[in-house]
């Protein structure tokens, strides 16, 4: 490609950023306008799509796919990014959701995390519609990434609904266009306790949510250490084993009142499966057999229940990953890294598609007050889709 191709190509995707950026698609929020916007584009380009809502058609993902013009086997790529964004905390030096560029980066919030890699992507839909593709491009816009994952099961299910189970996927989180190709799983959880309130002189004929959510709080804290004990040999992660974390202990009105309800915030970030599978056995047979028969003695209503926040699956290590392959022959670059944020390759590579995780931006960045881009990483990401390009056309 020539330079001033290069150069066309880096100010649309600048523009397209700048565009996206503009949008408040903070987690939890309306993103159908970015969709949309995402979805003209595309379909200008001569993508077919569909879109997967939540209940409330609040949030929506989006799937679209410039087709072949040859197909001769090759398996499709999927381009997947999430479209939500964290929120806004105080003390920005620029208008969080207007892109400003100074010293060769671009400010903005979702600039790193990971409109980035979007823009790049929709930037990239000319020319791929005009080449003599031999295998279909897609492009998966997800919601609610941030908060575990809320809206790319919905769409895996779709996919899975469809048959389409086979695929290459890079998953374009930040990570200055390293190959990642492992992370923890990420589960997250709120426990709810409902008690009897009553005067606190007479503490024996009420039940307090929040000492029954202390004992809760402390079996975590004694199964934390039993997680340490199961670590895998040669753990690739650092630290080695699943950890678990409190985020919070909520209940109570008032120094002389029995709290009737309690709610603990909680986390684990397993490196199998089976440690959620034996942490969540262990509570619940704890609740069952200890704490709820001894709170319905006295109230007979008592509650406990777990809510799942979401369970995002760990992204497991292939040393046969094609994906990773794949951005290697591009890239050249035959190095292979594990993170400890969670991402949504675990949910592509469980339906069957090699994924790999690889995009533009420093994580360090993410999340920040001035969270940015350097326009270099734009630059980078551009050339690696030329390479998916030149290894998906005749």
């Amino acid at each position: 490609m020539s330079t001033e191709n290069n150069k066309n190509l880096l100010e649309n995707s600048i523009k397209i950023l700048t565009d996206l950026i503009a949008f408040k698609t903070i987690s939890g929020e309306d993103n159908n306008s970015l969709i949309n916007y995402c979805d003209e584009v595309l379909k200008k380009n001569g993508a077919s799509s569909f879109k997967i809502f939540d209940s409330e058609k609040k949030r929506v993902n989006l799937f679209a796919t410039i087709k072949a013009k040859n197909q001769n086997g090759k398996k499709p790529i999927i381009l997947s990014g999430h479209t939500d964004v964290v929120p806004v905390s105080k003390g920005w030096s620029t208008d969080p959701f207007k892109a400003t560029i100074k010293d060769n980066k671009l400010y903005g919030r979702g600039s790193c995390d990971m409109k980035g890699f979007i823009a790049c992507a929709l930037a990239y839909a000319p020319i791929f519609s005009k080449c003599d593709l031999d295998r279909d491009i897609n492009f998966s816009f997800t919601f609610d990434e941030e908060t575990a994952c809320l809206g790319a099961p919905l769409l895996i299910k779709e996919l899975k609904k469809r048959g389409f189970t086979k695929g290459i996927c890079i998953v374009g989180e930040p990570t200055n266009m390293k190959i990642i190709d492992a992370h923890k799983g990420a589960y997250e959880y709120t426990t709810f306790f409902e008690g009897l309130a009553g005067h606190s002189s007479q503490p024996h004929k009420g039940v307090s949510a929040v000492e029954y959510a202390a004992r809760y709080v402390n079996k975590l804290i004694e199964l934390r250490q039993k997680l340490k004990e199961r670590a895998p040999k040669n753990s690739i992660f650092s630290p080695p084993y699943s950890t678990l974390s409190i985020g919070g202990i909520f209940g109570g009105i008032a120094h002389n009142v029995i709290a009737d309800k309690c709610h603990v915030k909680w986390e684990t970030r397993p490196v199998i499966k089976e440690d959620a599978i034996f942490l969540n056995n262990e509570l619940n047979k704890f609740v069952s057999e200890k704490l709820l028969p001894e709170m319905k003695k006295i109230f007979p209503d008592s509650k406990i229940k777990k809510e799942i926040i979401g369970e995002i699956i760990g992204f497991d290590r292939d040393l046969k990953s094609e994906a990773c392959e794949f951005v290697s022959s591009i890239t050249g670059d035959n190095s292979r890294e594990v993170v400890s944020f969670g991402t949504e390759a675990g949910l592509f590579q469980e339906i069957g598609i090699s994924t790999a995780v690889c995009g533009p931006g420093s994580i360090e960045q993410a999340h920040k007050i001035d969270e940015f881009i350097e326009l270099d990483e734009i630059s980078k990401c551009l050339k690696f889709l030329e390479g998916v390009k030149e290894k998906s056309a005749k």
